[in-house]
């Protein structure tokens, strides 16, 4: 897997955007944007669930300088090519844009939003986050440009807000219909925290992420899949008539919750397990109610997952992620081959915790909390199992936490 390092440090960035572009009479700057790995709690974002992100020592790097015309101008140190559009100009998805297609959209949402861009600007991209992996490359995109845009213009944005924009942009611009988490933690994440974040208030709270002697190791399945080719649309699609369903059946609730009857409940994961149960009779069809069972039981799974990582309670902490793994294989039906090879031959191993798939699925990457005296012969024994069934191999690293979006440099001219 290519890293940032084969391609240049970044704090020498500036020096290859100046070598690129030529110098200016504006300052070169350059912004990081990091990786996410998701703890706990998949495809419930959407659904009004908890889930439990960290951001991780993964980066893309943006750096941006205005310019006196109109003109936009984007390049990418990994992919061949220039992009030039105009600042001025209506922005419309489009095939042949590629990885432009990402900054089009954060562009067009800034100046949906009342941002008003004094003249146009050059950028370079570099970045060590494995495209379509599962950790949320895209996010860090648009967030990273969202923030680089909102500072070197002095839009002022919040993080919040940052945030808001990507999540906006995929839904408008990229015809993803993503949840709110992967751009929430990019932005606002601190290190050496998890966030538990409330998708449906956006009320958040930092956890302290102490692994005594444990460690994340990534495990990249090396297939490439893009969210909007995957079925990550259909299972949302899937989620929203399970809750008309329940909405329209207006099922008085016995148990304790939130809501008494199923009218009322705005989200799927407004419900408990046991309040599924007096619901299961209202399904049909059983694919919907596997469904909602994973959304429902995996957002109870997040509460019992941070409650163990505040008590220390690791061993609890790796069981709740293999049962998230299970729920994610056989009721919602994302994790294919490639995971599942991943994550079994994972929890097989003497200093691994636990593991499970994390991002939208279909491909991408695993995660595992492994002993870190044991990291080296986890990733050799894991390795060779996954050869031996996929035919290929896996990429690997180990990750420490991280802080969100921020400035690294204000460079050269």
């Amino acid at each position: 897997m290519d890293t940032l390092s084969n391609l240049i440090a970044p704090e020498k960035l500036s020096d290859e955007f100046n070598k690129i572009y030529g110098s200016g009479k504006d300052a070169v700057r350059v912004f990081a944007s990091p990786a996410r790995i998701n703890i706990i709690g998949e495809h419930i974002d959407y659904n009004g669930g908890k889930v439990f992100p960290a951001a991780i020592d993964r980066f893309l790097y943006a750096a941006v300088r205005k310019r006196d015309d109109s003109r936009i101008t984007y390049r990418d140190l990994k992919f061949p090519g220039v992009y030039d559009f105009d600042i001025r100009g209506e922005f419309a998805y489009k095939k042949e844009n590629g990885y432009a297609n990402y900054l089009n959209g954060i562009v067009t949402i800034l100046k949906r939003r009342g941002c008003v861009f004094s003249g146009g600007f050059d950028a370079l991209i570099a970045s060590d986050i494995p495209p379509a992996g599962g950790i949320s490359s895209s996010s860090a995109l648009e967030c990273g440009f969202a923030y680089a845009l909102s500072e070197v213009f002095g839009f002022g944005i919040s993080r919040k807000d940052i945030a808001l924009a990507g999540q906006q942009s995929e839904h408008e611009f990229m015809n993803v219909n993503c949840g709110i988490m992967d751009q929430f933690i990019i932005a606002t994440a601190k290190k050496d925290t998890a966030e538990l974040l409330d998708c449906a208030t956006l009320d958040h709270e930092y956890v302290p992420l102490a692994l005594d002697g444990c460690r994340f190791v990534v495990m990249n399945t090396q297939k490439k899949r893009r969210l909007a080719d995957s079925k990550y649309n259909e299972r949302r699609a899937e989620c929203e008539k399970a809750l008309a369903i329940l909405q329209a059946a207006k099922i008085q609730l016995t148990s304790a919750g939130r809501y008494t009857n199923t009218k009322d409940i705005p989200d799927l994961c407004a419900l408990t397990p046991t309040q599924l149960d007096e619901c299961k009779n209202v399904f049909s069809d059983e694919t919907i109610f596997r469904r909602t069972r994973h959304c429902v039981t995996e957002n109870e799974r997040v509460a019992k997952a941070a409650c163990a990582l505040k008590e220390g309670n690791l061993s609890a902490l790796g069981t709740l992620l293999k049962e998230s793994h299970a729920s994610l294989k056989e009721d919602y039906e994302v994790t294919g081959i490639e995971l599942d090879t991943l994550a079994d031959a994972a929890n097989t191993e003497r200093s691994c915790i636990g593991a499970r798939m994390t991002g939208a699925g279909f491909g991408g990457c695993a995660i595992a909390l492994v002993k870190n005296d044991g990291t080296e012969e986890f990733i050799d024994n894991v390795q060779r199992a996954y050869v031996k069934a996929i035919g290929y191999e896996a990429a690997f690293f180990t990750c420490s936490t991280a802080d969100g979006v921020r400035e690294i440099e204000t460079a050269r001219r």
